[in-house]
């Protein structure tokens, strides 16, 4: 039978389609449960009350969406996409609705609606990816007295998914005055082992191969620990992450699965340069130069991602009558690009690099031909504290002749060194006061946001000029040369801008305050 949901639709222009029940209802929640135990609901509870469970004839398909970030899920809310539209629910029972955009890969491409005005948190960058799909069917249950009156009543999803457990999820809406008949109803869904959407744990059970994934690992780094064990749990942590991004980069489903495999890269290789003596002197060094060849051939597809990304604010740049240089010039960039990423994706599918990565996780899971150095045996306390504090004074000292003349490669020295010091204090900031270490964070922060600023420009310009030399035959060589040079004019006044505020970021940097605060956290009171 089709029966009129308890929950209003959603208005296409509504920003809450299920705060309320049509007029008198109260806040509402979500539950999910295992499809097999719904028949359990009818049994135990209040004797007077009997359960009705009814649903409409015939199905539809349905997708959940969440990006590889799997945000959604950890923000407690789900991207459900069925019978043609879009629905957000929220942990609270909140559902938000709209037609769906199904070809859509990120929000930005959503039809205006609430559920993407909702989304708008969601990173920009990342694609919604399908977690699960297969068929739905919607129904109602109510507890109904002995006279036939409601007393309670939910509105039910069952998702049946192509590989996975089916799932029902149960809306749940009080209506005043019966509040007894609304923890009945809660205490036979926890009978059931139902679990509310805010325990998010929805994509394991209707998909036992969903694991949840995250960019920085948490690796507990203990005092006592020594500086080889330490150094051995962060690679050991990261080389995961790097593996995790081989299939979307293969896929070039979006830019930051590279993004995020360079960051991971870019730690461990930190770790070998940091944690001196921690390793054999031979060993580091051959370390160093696999995980380097790793990261050696992304270079280029990352370059040519990050120009077009900054595509829209290059045009806002220069005036509507260059932007026919830009066309071109993106034009050919985007070429560029794509064989880049074909010759990444042919050789992270190869069979060299894929007995290099698994070489290089077996020796970390194993540990067993690690060689340790002079340094293994150190307490990991003593060297983090050693090295951010010699990681802090070499700042101080590169940027004391910051000036307005200071070249170019000094200030990516300063911004290579900062961003070590960020790295240490990440890898062993649970160690410390939290409360201080947050300053510190926090001030390191906008110096390192003021940095990557000016280091943007500073490559950005490198590369224009560069991707003019390249130029050769190209029929609309002046037309983009012209455009090109209104860039590179753009981009080097914002580069005196950026200047400035490093100058300005860092004189907090190094000021008093900061300095105490190096002290009481990693030289024990002394000068720093």
């Amino acid at each position: 039978m089709r029966m009129r949901p308890i929950v209003e639709k959603a208005d296409p222009g509504s920003s809450d389609s299920s705060a309320k029940v049509r007029g008198r209802g109260l806040t509402q929640e979500t539950f999910y449960l295992r499809a097999t135990r719904l028949a359990r609901l009818s049994r135990g509870g209040d004797r007077h009350l009997t359960l009705v469970l009814e649903w409409e004839e015939g199905g539809h398909p349905f997708t959940i969406r969440d990006n590889f970030n799997q945000s959604l899920r950890a923000s407690q809310r789900l991207l459900l996409e069925a019978g043609g539209r879009a629905h957000l629910l929220s942990a609270s029972g909140r559902v938000l609705s709209q037609p769906a955009t199904p070809e859509a890969r990120f929000v930005s491409a959503f039809a205006e609606g609430p559920v993407k005005a909702a989304l708008a948190d969601l990173p920009p960058l990342r694609a919604l990816l399908t977690v699960t799909s297969g068929a739905a069917r919607c129904g109602r249950l109510a507890l109904v007295d002995g006279g036939g009156k409601t007393r309670v009543s939910a509105n039910l999803r069952e998702l049946c998914p192509i590989d996975g457990d089916s799932i029902v999820l149960v809306t749940v809406g009080e209506l005043r005055g019966y509040g007894g008949a609304l923890r009945d109803l809660l205490s036979r869904l926890h009978a059931c082992d139902a679990m509310p959407l805010a325990a998010g744990n929805l994509y394991r059970v209707m998909h036992p191969a969903s694991m949840s994934y995250t960019a920085r690992p948490s690796v507990e780094v203990r005092r006592e620990d020594t500086a080889f064990d330490a150094a051995n749990a962060l690679i050991g942590a990261h080389l995961p992450i790097v593996r995790a991004n081989e299939p979307g980069i293969v896929a070039d489903i979006d830019t930051e699965f590279l993004h995020d495999y360079r960051i991971a890269l870019r730690k461990i290789r930190s770790v070998l340069s940091l944690f001196k003596g921690v390793y054999a002197p031979e060993q580091t060094v051959a370390l160093k130069a696999r995980f380097a060849a790793l990261m050696a051939p992304t270079g280029p597809l990352r370059d040519d991602d990050v120009y077009l990304l900054e595509r829209r604010s290059f045009y806002a740049m220069v005036p509507d009558t260059m932007h026919g240089g830009l066309d071109r010039m993106f034009e050919r960039v985007g070429q560029r690009r794509l064989a880049a990423w074909a010759g990444l994706a042919d050789r992270l599918r190869g069979k060299g690099y894929i007995r290099e990565i698994e070489a290089l996780m077996d020796l970390f899971s194993r540990r067993k031909t690690l060689l340790p150095g002079p340094n293994a045996d150190r307490m990991s306390q003593d060297l983090a504290s050693e090295l951010i504090r010699k990681r802090y004074r070499r700042i101080r000292r590169i940027a004391a002749g910051l000036t307005a003349g200071m070249p170019d490669d000094e200030v990516h020295a300063l911004r290579v060194e900062c961003k070590k010091l960020r790295y240490l204090i990440e890898f062993f900031g649970p160690m410390f006061q939290q409360d201080v270490l947050h300053d510190i964070l926090k001030s390191l922060k906008k110096l390192q946001d003021s940095l990557g600023s000016f280091n943007d420009c500073v490559v950005q310009q490198a590369g224009l000029l560069a991707f003019l030399d390249d130029l050769g035959d190209e029929p609309r060589r002046l037309e983009i040369a012209q455009s090109i040079g209104a860039l590179v004019t753009v981009l080097h006044q914002r580069q005196i801008v950026e200047h400035e505020k490093i100058v300005q970021a860092f004189a907090h940097f190094s000021g008093d305050g900061m300095r105490q605060a190096f002290r009481r956290l990693f030289h024990d009171g002394k000068d720093i």
